[in-house]
């Protein structure tokens, strides 16, 4: 999560396992303050979300794909509805080549569907269950070398998810260039978001112009570069309301807004209710 680690007995990098429909609930909660990107396979049953106003339905076989900052509801599930989840920090294992591409994996689907899920045929289904598998498996050993064979099967996952984007995603409906540039605005954000809240910051870092970033963004998901940006501060506003005790204004001037009541009136506009509520409801 964004802030300070609240989460005891966890390494905080890499974590897997099985979920079932009252535990998928409890993703509405943290899931505004989430830095971590998670990969949700159905195994048995019906998931429903809801994603940039849609409602999308996951079966057996569909992974959905939660990216930090990305606003997904949990809708409904049905009683029987059983899956896998693996949940990665959105800087974990950065050394790793494959993990370099975390980005490309999460988002593709986005890009190229506008939808965070991925179809699988009934073989490559298997296969990323086992995959996943095998990480609770280890996770949950005594392995003296557990964190760098955990690392080592994350790395393989992204890699089979690489290999089965390929069989089912039609690539490229949009130029590889948008895609490229989209995608290397997505890398920025998490590192500039609290201080950088302008279009023309992240287009002069891919070299582009303002105009020309906003127009890739909106051609690739249809939505703008402050929507995402503003996703970014309200993920982190939210999680330090909720976790920590600095105040209104220490909250205000460490996502740089201009004064505490410049942040109220942008955490009202996008929460539907006041910081100070916010937290008291916790």
């Amino acid at each position: 999560m964004h802030g300070p680690e609240v989460t005891e007995g966890l390494d905080g990098k890499i974590f897997c396992g099985e979920t079932d429909a009252e535990m998928t609930f409890r993703a509405n909660i943290i899931q505004g303050f989430l830095a971590a990107y998670t990969f949700t396979l159905v195994i048995e049953g019906w998931l429903s979300i809801v994603y940039n106003n849609k409602q999308l339905m996951l079966r057996p076989g569909d992974i959905y794909i939660y990216s930090p900052g990305m606003p997904v509801l949990i809708a409904s599930a049905s009683s029987d509805y059983r899956g896998i989840c693996l949940m990665a920090d959105e800087h974990a294992t950065i050394e790793l080549p494959s993990v370099r591409d975390l980005v490309n994996i999460a988002y593709a689907p986005l890009v190229q569907l506008h939808e965070p899920k991925l179809s699988l045929p009934p073989d490559e289904a298997r296969h990323m269950e086992q995959r996943m598998r095998d990480i609770i498996s280890y996770q949950d050993s005594d392995h003296i070398y557990k964190q760098e064979i955990l690392r080592m099967l994350y790395s393989v996952f992204l890699l089979d998810m690489q290999n089965a984007q390929q069989h089912s995603i039609t690539r490229h409906q949009i130029p590889l260039r948008i895609e490229e540039i989209f995608i290397g605005f997505i890398r920025l954000l998490p590192q500039h978001f609290a201080e950088h809240h302008d279009i023309a910051f992240y287009a002069s870092r891919l070299h582009i112009t303002p105009v020309y970033l906003s127009r890739v963004v909106r051609q690739a998901t249809g939505r703008t570069v402050i929507y995402y940006i503003n996703q970014m501060l309200l993920m982190e506003a939210s999680f330090l309301l909720r976790t920590s005790s600095m105040s209104i204004m220490q909250i205000a001037e460490r996502l740089h807004f201009a004064d505490a009541p410049s942040f109220s009136k942008f955490f009202l506009r996008m929460k539907g209710v006041n910081p100070k509520r916010y937290r008291m409801e916790k």
